[in-house]
C-alpha cells in the first residue's frame, strides 16, 4: 500500500503545480489588466493636460502677437504723422521762397524740366 500511495501523490504534485500556476497566471493576467487600465487613464490625463497646455500657449502668443500689431500701427500712424508735419512743414518753405522770389522759382522750374527732357531723350 505504500507504494501506491506514493505513485498517487507523486502523480497529484504536478496537477496542484498546474493548477497554482494556472491561478498565478490569471492574478498576474489581473495585475496587467489594471495597470494597462491605470496607464490608458493616465495617458488620457496626460493628454488633456497637454491640450489644455497648447491652448494656454495659443492664446499666449495670439495676444502677443495683436499687442505687436497693435504697437506696430501706432509706430507706422506715428511716423506718417511725423512725415506730413514735415511735408506740411517743406510745402510752407517752398510756397514762401516761391513768394519772395518768383523769377528764381520759374527759372528754376525750367532748369529742372530742361534737365528730365534731356534724360528722357537718351
Amino acid at each position: 500500500m505504500a507504494d501506491t500511495n506514493e505513485g498517487t501523490t507523486t502523480a497529484r504534485r504536478p496537477v496542484r503545480r498546474a493548477a497554482a500556476a494556472r491561478v498565478s497566471a490569471a492574478r498576474t493576467e489581473d495585475r496587467l489588466e489594471d495597470q494597462i487600465s491605470r496607464l490608458q487613464e493616465e495617458i488620457k490625463a496626460i493628454g488633456g493636460s497637454l491640450a489644455r497646455l497648447t491652448d494656454e500657449k495659443i492664446s499666449e502668443a495670439r495676444g502677443n502677437a495683436q499687442a505687436q500689431y497693435r504697437s506696430a500701427v501706432k509706430s507706422g500712424k506715428n511716423v506718417v504723422d511725423e512725415l506730413s508735419e514735415q511735408v506740411n512743414s517743406y510745402e510752407g518753405q517752398l510756397v514762401e521762397a516761391i513768394r519772395e522770389r518768383p523769377l528764381t522759382a520759374v527759372a528754376g522750374a525750367i532748369g529742372v524740366g530742361f534737365l528730365i527732357a534731356l534724360l528722357s531723350r537718351r
